[in-house]
């Protein structure tokens, strides 16, 4: 599966999801959510594909979820069940990024932003450019990032995590590296390509060792993750039916400071 809005090339055994909103900051659509999930198991039963490489289009990883979106969707009749059906398709697509035996490397080219740093918390290696960010900067929008924040606290720690979920603070590459967020550094020019060479580096071992040593990252050292998120989806879900995200968001995108009910 390809659209527009996501585009996918293979180089060598290495398959690359390319973000393509780069006006809208690669910021994730319902539809898109969805198509992402379709296109990672596409790779998966790639037989050629040995490891996926995740990045944005233009100066941006994934600023999130398309806000504008959230907001005309919620004058819908069906908004609530829509926001669950919202928050359920991206547990799922965090979910199988997990489930996937196959490496996933994030290529993070520019700010990873709420459901784009879930992006980033759930692939297995992280190169990151000069100029990249990480950020949950949810509940200053009236949010929760209740799918991510499990697998940031796996990633880090709760203690660590609990600080830039509850603040919504914005790391730095530097920062992000201290605190494993990221793996690598690199110039901004050199993302896609150290991405790839780590890529193809996981291919050189052997098919089902790379699977099974996967597994064992998922459903051994993250035992019980799978629950944790969703729990934390039904939280998300939640949040978006209040008032206060309805004012977080339209302050968002005005550009001014919520007034918080």
């Amino acid at each position: 599966m390809q659209s527009d809005a996501i585009l996918v090339k293979v180089v060598g055994q290495t398959g690359t999801v390319i973000l393509n909103r780069p006006d809208a900051g690669n910021a994730l659509t319902r539809s898109m959510v969805r198509g992402l999930a379709d296109i990672l198991d596409d790779l998966y039963y790639e037989k050629r594909v040995r490891a996926i490489v995740l990045t944005g289009a233009g100066d941006a990883f994934c600023e999130g979820d398309d806000l504008g979106e959230v907001q005309s969707n919620s004058d819908q009749p069906d908004a609530v069940s829509g926001w669950g059906e919202e928050a359920t398709a991206y547990r799922d697509l965090l979910g199988r990024m997990l489930e996937i035996t196959k490496p996933i490397i994030a290529a993070v080219n520019g700010p990873a932003v709420s459901s784009g740093a879930g992006l980033v918390a759930a692939s297995d290696i992280v190169v990151a450019g000069e100029t990249a960010t990480f950020s949950l900067p949810d509940v200053r929008r009236g949010l929760v990032a209740g799918a991510a924040g499990p697998l940031l606290c796996a990633r880090i720690g709760s203690g660590l995590a609990g600080k830039l979920l509850l603040t919504g603070e914005e790391l730095d590459a530097a920062a992000a590296v201290r605190l494993n967020l990221f793996h690598e550094v690199v110039p901004n020019d050199k993302v896609w390509a150290r991405a790839t060479e780590l890529g193809e580096a996981c291919a050189a071992g052997a098919p089902e060792a790379v699977q099974l040593t996967k597994r064992l990252l998922s459903e051994v050292v993250a035992e019980g993750l799978s629950t944790k998120i969703s729990a934390g989806a039904a939280m998300s879900a939640t949040a978006r039916t209040t008032e206060a995200a309805r004012e977080g968001i339209a302050a968002h995108l005005e550009g001014r400071e919520p007034e918080w009910p």
